[in-house]
């Protein structure tokens, strides 16, 4: 799986760099989920950019994420998100789980504004 981790202080900055989120590489972002949604972080954001497809197991590990971290009220913004991956979180009804932003510097920019 190709992506990158960045930290902007307490923000964890998740970059998926795949066109497809599937059954193929879906352990390993959820592998990538567990380690990274610990309760020390303000906030997990995930970019999903390049992203163009996802299935039910790529789901899958953005929703092992929210349950990471909602116990500690952990906000989980994702930003870039496009077409079909935006109606499979609808079709799913796991849209309203998540804040959407257009750029990583408006996700943090409001995240760091919610820390506050």
């Amino acid at each position: 799986m190709n992506f990158t981790v960045e930290n902007r202080g307490q923000i964890v900055i998740f970059t998926l760099k795949h066109e497809k989120v599937d059954n193929e590489i879906s352990s390993q972002f959820k592998a990538q989920m567990l380690i990274l949604c610990q309760p020390d972080i303000d906030a997990l954001v995930i970019d999903m950019a390049h992203v163009e497809q996802i299935d039910s197991s790529g789901l899958g590990a953005l929703l092992l994420a929210h349950r990471q971290l909602k116990e500690n009220a952990i906000p989980i913004a994702l930003v870039g998100v496009t077409g079909m991956v935006r109606t499979m979180l609808h079709i799913s009804q796991t849209e309203t789980l998540f804040d959407f932003y257009d750029t990583i510097d408006e996700a943090c920019e409001d995240l760091e504004y919610e820390e506050d």
